[in-house]
């Protein structure tokens, strides 16, 4: 499977193109327009709500985006479509909302967070409602997750959708998992068996032989996430496309 051309040529707005100072918060409806508006892809993240629904929104708390307590997992939708997002005037949309406003009109890759808490298996309603979320989606669009075992379930739950690994060096001292974990995800072992055809990797990491290898191997190199053009042009001379964020990437003529 491979992604439409689209996913190498237009830079990925990191969460939407968010830029609190102009009242666009990570991951909102603002951001999601003004990407679009660029010209540029979008990545989002999703969560999952206590009653089911797929939310967009990064963080497995919402203290730091919105200034309440709690986990995300912990309310249902209607009741998050009321907490405000810092830095803005909008509530936490969830994803039907966001692929009604994408529209097909520039791609959108969906990163699902891992919800077992250690990249394991504990896993299913966020992964069945993202798929409940897309289905009959027209537009380019892209899944994908640290947490292999999620990619592995949507291989099965939209096998149609082009699906890829978020990936990283794993330094145990960033990540709160196991060694043995980190050590394990680091080498990507798991790209052929979830049937991936990229990586979205760590852009201080791109001289990894493994990311070398993966590319070679016809495997499209995405990284996260790039924050200035000089740090573009780097990335650049291994990724195929970048994840931005806080200045503009250029767009194709």
């Amino acid at each position: 499977m491979m992604l439409p051309r689209g996913f190498y040529n237009r830079p990925l707005a990191h969460r939407a193109l968010h830029d609190v100072s102009d009242g666009r918060p990570e991951n909102s409806r603002a951001a999601i327009r003004a990407a679009i508006a660029a010209g540029y892809g979008i990545e989002i993240d999703v969560q999952l709500s206590a009653d089911g629904t797929a939310m967009v929104f990064h963080d497995y708390g919402l203290e730091r985006l919105t200034g309440k307590t709690g986990a995300v997992r912990l309310r249902p939708a209607a009741e998050l479509a009321q907490v405000q997002l810092l830095g803005g005037d909008e509530g936490i949309p969830d994803l039907e909302e966001v692929l009604d406003i994408v529209a097909g009109q520039v791609p959108l890759v969906i990163e699902l967070k891992d919800q077992d808490g250690a990249m394991g298996t504990d896993l299913g309603p966020l992964e069945h409602a993202v798929a409940g979320a897309i289905k009959g989606y027209e537009g380019p669009l892209a899944l994908m997750s640290f947490n292999p075992h999620a990619v592995a379930m949507m291989a099965t739950l939209a096998p149609d959708v082009p699906r890829g690994i978020v990936t990283s060096a794993y330094d145990p001292a960033d990540w709160p998992l196991p060694a043995a974990v980190c050590d394990r995800l680091r080498d990507i072992p798991d790209f052929d068996r979830v049937g991936a055809c990229f990586i979205s990797h760590e852009v201080h990491d791109l001289s990894r032989p493994r990311v070398a290898q993966l590319k070679d191997q016809g495997a499209m190199i995405c990284c996260w996430t790039v924050r200035s053009a000089a740090q573009e042009a780097q990335a650049r001379r291994i990724a195929d496309n970048i994840t931005f964020e806080h200045y503009l990437a250029a767009t194709p003529a």
